[in-house]
């Protein structure tokens, strides 16, 4: 049999991701696997925010063409950077067990210690807009890059703080770096924490294999997430936050661009939340999704 092609980024913590996907299918089934690294434009361009430069396909674009090319036969990817809509021929085989859903905060040992005007870099929406209403004092500074590039660019001085995820952190063996940042203060992106593998829709017999991999509980959860963004309309000039229990419950919170105005709520229901979401949230936030 030939190897199982596994396409990922070529990043640390993707390579680390791709890893992790590699060991499970060896002691799943003894197969053979080839990590295969495909460049994205997302790697490529690092002196702009993603928003700017055509949002989270290019994490995803030219993965999604090996795969349908045939050059690979799974995919790798963080979950939070994958684009709510996805091709119809591609399908979410598995998600791995979610880690550390939870961002650290790098510079401070906590966000109100932050000093008064302190600069923090960031190029998240989300974490932008959270961080702002926390602190209107703040001045916000794009970061882009992997985990290294960033913590060089704190070294440097570029910045007071950053915030990373703490899951990477973790895959990296960097579990000390900064501080966790407890939920009641933060919520985390959708789908933060969680890996998940794409293979082409019409491959049952990958499917099967990858299929051994998957952690339902995860999987539900990360589901109900993205569910949640396709009811919002959101794309990555939205700053939403959300979390989905074990319970089924899901946890969201949107917010105006400079953290001015945010709305809160829960449910069991993705397309039930939204709309209650969407119906108390002032135009400050409405403008930003496209319901």
């Amino acid at each position: 049999m030939n190897p199982i092609r596994l396409g990922t980024r070529g990043s640390p913590l993707a390579l680390v991701q791709a890893g992790m996907v590699r060991d499970g299918l060896i002691a799943a089934h003894g197969v053979a696997v080839e990590i295969v690294v495909i460049r994205t434009s997302g790697d490529a361009v690092q002196d702009r925010p993603l928003a700017e430069i055509g949002g989270k396909a290019l994490w995803t674009k030219e993965l999604d063409r090996a795969l349908l090319s045939g050059q690979i036969d799974c995919a790798v990817h963080s979950m939070k950077d994958v684009e709510t809509i996805r091709p119809p021929e591609i399908a979410i085989a598995a998600i791995l067990p979610r880690a550390d859903v939870r961002d650290r905060l790098i510079g401070a040992s906590s966000i109100a210690d932050l000093r008064q005007g302190a600069t923090v870099g960031t190029s998240s929406p989300r974490r932008r807009a959270q961080l702002l209403r926390l602190r209107p004092d703040l001045t916000i500074v794009s970061f882009r890059g992997n985990v290294d590039t960033r913590l060089g660019k704190l070294a440097a001085g570029e910045a007071d703080a950053t915030l990373l995820a703490a899951a990477g952190l973790e895959r990296l063996d960097r579990p000390d770096v900064g501080v966790a940042i407890e939920l009641d203060e933060m919520l985390p992106a959708p789908a933060q924490g969680a890996v998940g593998i794409e293979i082409r829709k019409s491959d049952d017999a990958m499917r099967q294999m990858i299929v051994t991999l998957d952690h339902a509980a995860t999987h539900a959860s990360v589901l109900a997430e993205r569910a949640l963004l396709a009811a919002l309309h959101a794309d990555c000039h939205s700053p939403v936050a959300a979390l989905a229990g074990a319970d089924g419950t899901i946890r969201a919170e949107l917010y105006a661009e400079d953290g001015s105005a945010f709305v809160a709520g829960s449910g069991n229901d993705p397309v039930t939340l939204a709309q209650d979401l969407l119906a108390r949230a002032p135009a400050s936030i409405r403008q930003l999704f496209a319901a």
